[in-house]
């Protein structure tokens, strides 16, 4: 039986003096990625809350962090991983950095627009739940991609919903809210340096007892590839099934500990690696 939430060791986090904290994860996006951030900003300005953007090179090479010049540097924390490690080594940073009261995550590609992050933050204001996710299959949601990337992402929502029988429909569209204590308890037990970060918190996250997760409309209008690389399918399954064998076969979930996190922890296949915040001209290494 899951144990109530705050029963658990958490991760020691400074007291949380904003709102909201929108970690945005990136690996060689583009022209797309300011668009994003300044679309991220404004959205949340306008929603009233108090806010930061944290934006995570996951070791790009394209030059994007460039793009960010310029950006409010009290709205806006630039971290730089110098080597590529996954998304979700990404978001174990930036979220674990993080000063809102919710903490949250949104793609940099543009696919899913800021502009959700406005319905996002009303849901926070009125019911306060543990987590809010998008989800493609929520009937409000407007999604219009290929047959081939429908059929892929039904085939493993089918078995997401067979191994763990959690009461979401859709774990892996790139925006999310989660409420302060649960990143607090969850994160520590994080292993997932890859995609199946999103699936792996939220059964950490069920595990430990905060099930008060809202499902919210998502529109996704861009014209994906039909093809989808066998090697990135394979590799979702292996790190589905690593979740299902720690969560049911060795309750590694259940031993509630605290591990290293963030630039000094390495995720599964990678070694551990420094991140900078980088600033207008100051390089600050991150300890």
């Amino acid at each position: 039986m899951a144990e109530p939430p705050g029963s658990t060791p958490t991760l020691p986090m400074d007291p949380a003096t904003l709102d909201v904290s929108i970690v945005v994860p990136y690996y060689n996006p583009g022209p797309a990625l300011r668009a994003t951030i300044d679309d991220t900003v404004a959205v949340l300005a306008e929603s009233g809350v108090t806010f930061e953007v944290i934006t995570v090179s996951d070791g790009s090479t394209d030059g994007s962090e460039a793009t960010l010049e310029g950006l409010p540097e009290d709205l806006v924390r630039p971290v730089i991983l110098e080597r590529n490690q996954g998304k979700g080594q990404a978001l174990q940073v930036g979220l674990a950095m993080g000063r809102g009261r919710y903490l949250g995550f949104l793609d940099a590609d543009g696919d899913i627009s800021p502009e959700l992050l406005s319905p996002f933050v009303s849901l926070m204001r009125l019911y306060e739940p543990d987590v809010i996710l998008g989800s493609k299959r929520h009937p409000m949601s407007e999604v219009h991609y290929p047959w081939v990337r429908r059929t892929y992402s039904w085939g493993y929502q089918q078995l997401i919903r067979s191994l763990f029988h959690l009461e979401v429909r859709d774990t892996q569209v790139g925006i999310k809210l989660i409420k302060r204590e649960v990143i607090e308890a969850t994160l520590p037990l994080l292993v997932e340096s890859r995609f199946a970060f999103d699936l792996e918190l939220l059964v950490v996250a069920r595990q430990l007892g905060f099930d008060k997760v809202f499902e919210a409309p998502v529109r996704i209008e861009h014209h994906f590839s039909s093809t989808i690389s066998p090697r990135a399918v394979v590799g979702m399954l292996v790190d589905t099934l690593g979740i299902f064998v720690r969560l049911r076969l060795m309750h590694f979930y259940d031993q509630r500990r605290i591990q290293p996190l963030g630039p000094l922890a390495s995720g599964r296949g990678s070694s551990a690696h420094p991140a900078t915040e980088r600033r207008p001209g100051a390089t600050r290494p991150r300890t």
